[in-house]
């Protein structure tokens, strides 16, 4: 059984950071694609980011490039996200995903999930 667990939300002001966590368990680590994806109230699902560690392969939503970096732990089994230069925009909670698999961003596409991390950004 696939078990995704997302961790690190929290409270910042705008400007500042967090880092979330998604702990992967129950799949091949490294040639899984492992994404970020996040809701906030009222809008759909989007895509952040994902990454396939074997291959290093990485995508990310114009609206986090160059602020966000997804990063992988092999050893631990475990996908962060570092979020800089935080929005107020940015609130929604968020959700790690993981498929078999290329990378990609579209939620359908993703058949497991872990429960989300609400990340709010006050400005």
């Amino acid at each position: 059984e696939v078990q995704l667990q997302a961790s690190g939300g929290g409270l910042v002001q705008a400007g500042g950071s967090l880092r979330l966590s998604c702990a992967v368990s129950g799949l091949t680590f490294g040639n899984s694609a492992i994404a970020w994806f996040r809701q906030a109230p009222g809008k759909e699902r989007e895509g952040v980011a994902c990454i396939v560690s074997d291959n290093d392969d990485t995508v990310y939503s114009d609206s986090v490039k160059g602020r966000f970096t997804i990063a992988s732990d092999n050893a631990k089994n475990t996908v962060y996200l570092q979020m800089n230069s935080l929005k107020s925009e940015d609130t929604a909670v968020y959700y790690c995903a993981a498929r078999m698999g290329s990378i990609g961003t579209v939620p359908q596409d993703f058949n497991s999930w872990g429960q989300g991390t609400l990340v709010t950004v006050s400005s």
